[in-house]
């Protein structure tokens, strides 16, 4: 299973439009993925989900993780590096067995100029932790209100292309 993981919890954000962007043209290169919204995470996670507990709500989560053998992150930038929200639900998964020795693709957004950089950066090294193997072309996207049209598709020509670079990259992976 390949799963698209939208990495904040900000109902009808960009992050999500990016994430069904990505989705549409996987699909068109033949991939068929699932997209996880930390939206749908449980509301009573920090009570119900962390160190070692397991609420009910949360085990189908944790069961789509452990049989995804490759994500797709879209994390949008928060203070200069990834939503704490992402954290948290990294923190909630099975550890080793949700990310251990499988692969991910990273996408950073930002309505700023630098794309995501340093979140991508930072999120980068909570991956070699997990040892979740991540594609060596990151994308970063920046001023994101300006590169999504009226439909939620990317439509600027570089960015069109770099991206479907990436997914190229990340079918193969």
């Amino acid at each position: 299973m390949i799963t698209i993981i939208s990495g904040t919890n900000r109902p009808a954000s960009n992050t999500l439009k990016v994430a069904k962007y990505y989705q549409k043209i996987l699909k068109l290169k033949g991939l068929e993925t699932n997209i996880f919204s930390l939206e749908e995470l449980p509301s009573s996670l920090i009570a119900t989900d962390l160190y070692g507990k397991r609420s009910s709500l949360f085990e189908p989560i944790q069961q789509m993780i452990a049989e995804t053998s490759k994500f797709l992150f879209i994390i949008p930038e928060y203070n200069g590096s990834f939503p704490g929200v992402l954290k948290t639900f990294i923190d909630a998964c099975n550890f080793p067995e949700s990310f251990y020795d499988k692969k991910a693709a990273l996408v950073g957004i930002s309505s700023g100029k630098y794309g995501n950089i340093r979140g991508i950066d930072h999120f980068g090294g909570v991956c070699s932790y997990l040892h979740l193997n991540v594609l060596p072309l990151r994308i970063h996207i920046s001023s994101i209100k300006l590169e999504l049209d009226e439909n939620g598709d990317l439509h600027k020509e570089d960015t069109l292309k770099f991206t479907h670079q990436q997914m190229d990259k990340f079918i193969a992976f």
